[in-house]
């Protein structure tokens, strides 16, 4: 008896997907502020991100040519990424997030070293140091949702095994990054006569769904397809950052 093929996403698909909320989340934003509905769909687009740097650090064929890409689109971001949110050139007080993905791989790639000596002691104290260091330097240099989104990342990294444990330890760590760490922003709900409030950046926990149903298919891909998910980033910034001068 054929057993019933399982419904999964591959990695172009969440690729795509998280472009597309991505672009809702920078609408809000920039040109359509006040459709709050853009944002909370937004939410769901860095946690997928976050999972497809970890996965890209452990399939790319060449990790130094992996962080030259993101480090030279990371740069061509900067301008663009100041346009949109800081409405200026010059922003230094908020850096693209492409700079917390660096930062994140350093991380990794320190904590794989670490693993590769095969001494528990020392794979726990570059776990410790690691994450403390990360989160602190995504705090004070400003980066892109600050110490959160290296965290983010962190945690898809600690908890890559496709185990049941491993999906619980995500659901827990994500749900107290975003709504404790983040959760300032959010809506007030009645249901039943009681009072509820519902955090914005809860909205990102719904990353889960398709994070776990992706297993390790890549689906088409090519350099055409490598690069404009690469240029989706600054471009749609520069174009969303020339409309908000112009509109507002």
């Amino acid at each position: 008896m054929e057993k019933k093929p399982k419904f999964e996403i591959s990695s172009m698909v969440l690729h795509i997907l998280a472009m597309a909320l991505m672009l809702c989340d920078h609408l809000w934003g920039t040109i359509v502020p006040g459709n709050d509905w853009l944002t909370c769909i937004g939410r769901i687009a860095f946690p997928i991100f976050a999972f497809m740097i970890v996965e890209g650090y452990f399939h790319t064929r060449n990790l130094k040519k992996y962080v030259c890409r993101l480090l030279i689109f990371a740069i061509l971001s900067e301008l663009p990424f100041n346009l949109a949110i800081g409405s200026r050139w010059f922003y230094p007080i908020h850096q693209n997030v492409l700079w917390s993905f660096l930062l994140s791989i350093g991380l990794i790639h320190l904590n794989e070293k670490a693993r590769a000596k095969g001494k528990l002691w020392l794979q726990i104290i570059t776990l410790l140091t690691t994450t403390l260091f990360g989160a602190l330097l995504g705090l004070i240099t400003m980066l892109d949702y600050y110490h959160a989104g290296v965290l983010t990342v962190l945690v898809f990294y600690f908890l890559r095994q496709r185990k049941w444990w491993s999906f619980l330890g995500q659901l827990i760590c994500l749900w107290y990054i975003n709504v404790e760490m983040l959760g300032g922003l959010g809506y007030e709900l009645q249901l039943w006569g009681h009072n509820f409030f519902l955090s914005q950046q809860s909205f990102a926990l719904l990353a889960l769904i398709p994070i776990w149903l992706y297993r390790g298919k890549q689906g088409p891909h090519n350099k055409f397809l490598q690069y404009t998910y690469y240029a989706f980033y600054p471009v749609h910034l520069l174009i969303l950052g020339i409309l908000k001068m112009i509109l507002t």
